[in-house]
């Protein structure tokens, strides 16, 4: 059977001072939308898009323990045994892992979608059938990982690429084989890859066989596979929350493309296909990115939650967060510059230097993380 399952498990720490950790940016509800009279939060719209991707009762999401109450309430479908609770994050390959072990247990021919709670995607009819592709490969040969890349529209450094391969028969033009995985390149290499027309943007979202990504978990990481049987052993069981408190914490910390994609990529066993997600991609990941879902003015400047006056200012994001909106931000000859107020911390900085907020974050007391 088909499954799904969101990862939610992010700190946002590039959208500080609106993300934090009591509530990261995947719950913030500052995404506006033609259709919702109120704004709506990543979470919401990524599970919206499984609308039509799998049945209802097999979706699932992945995210932190701590904010199963919130999420419940704002995504009652998700309750209980649908929201796989982490104790504390242990990066991407675990969530892949604790899923995997969930879904084998509950079928072992589960093949499941692994989607991301941080996209903006449209329309939805292209991702759909992106998907759909996805879902036959895998289940024409469980052997088979699937990741999807999106076309790029500028050398963006701060994304991983996909160097196509061949393409594949029977698939409508969609797949092709992957030839290698390039993690976030310099600004000359992304600017060469964008001009071969050969790369994708590394979309972070996969289609597995799941009893395939156990064993190959048990290959790479022997002791994350150990780790996550005894939970899933556990399962469904009264020790359930004692023996996944007693492991998860002891996971070794990485991400699915380092432990298990690249190694994947060598690996004679299986074989990595692509498939091209010909959509409208944005990763709200930071603030200029978070900028684009907000329509701008004649001069350029982007504004949510408060009033600007403006003079001689330009190609600035304003947003003011936590008030009714009528707080009043005045720039005079400031151009590309980041202002975010919310009630209790103010940040401000060049847009050329979102990509150094999380380093800032890194240095905030706790209390204020």
């Amino acid at each position: 059977m088909r499954y799904a399952m969101i990862m939610a498990g992010g700190a946002g720490t590039r959208l500080w001072p609106v993300s934090r950790q009591g509530q990261p940016k995947q719950l913030v509800r500052f995404i506006r939308r033609a259709d919702k009279p109120e704004p709506v939060s990543l979470l919401e719209v990524a599970a919206e898009r499984l609308e039509g991707l799998v049945d209802e009762d097999r979706r699932y999401i992945c995210t932190g323990e701590r904010y199963r109450s919130e999420i419940e309430k704002v995504l009652p479908d998700f309750a209980g045994a649908r929201l796989l609770g982490e104790p504390e994050g242990r990066d991407t390959l675990n969530a892949v892992g604790f899923a995997s072990a969930v879904f084998a247990k509950e079928d072992p021919d589960a093949v499941f979608a692994v989607l991301t709670a941080d996209h903006l995607i449209e329309p939805q009819e292209k991702f759909l059938k992106a998907f759909e592709c996805g879902f036959k490969l895998v289940e024409q040969d469980p052997r088979r990982l699937i990741t999807f890349g999106i076309t790029p529209t500028h050398p963006a450094t701060g994304f991983g690429y996909i160097e196509r391969g061949p393409s594949m028969k029977d698939s409508g033009g969609l797949a092709f084989r992957v030839q290698r995985f390039i993690e976030k390149p310099p600004l000359p290499k992304a600017q060469a890859f964008v001009e071969s027309g050969d790369f994708l943007w590394n979309a972070g979202m996969f289609i597995f066989h799941a009893r395939t990504f156990l064993e190959l978990l048990e290959k790479q990481k022997p002791a994350s596979a150990e780790a996550l049987r005894a939970i899933a052993d556990a399962w469904g069981t009264h020790h359930q929350a004692e023996v996944l408190q007693q492991h998860y914490p002891t996971l070794e910390k990485t991400s699915v493309d380092y432990g298990i994609m690249e190694p994947a990529s060598t690996d004679d066993s299986v074989s990595i296909v692509g498939v091209t997600l010909d959509v409208k991609w944005l990763d709200v990941g930071s603030w200029p990115s978070y900028g684009e879902t907000i329509p701008a003015d004649h001069d350029g400047n982007r504004v949510s939650g408060c009033t600007l006056e403006a003079l001689d200012a330009r190609d600035n994001l304003v947003i003011d967060e936590g008030t009714d909106g009528s707080h009043r931000i005045a720039l005079i000859g400031c151009d590309d510059l980041i202002i975010v107020r919310t009630p209790d911390a103010t940040l401000v900085m060049p847009k050329s230097k979102a990509q150094d907020l999380k380093a800032l974050h890194a240095k905030l007391p706790e209390a204020e993380r």
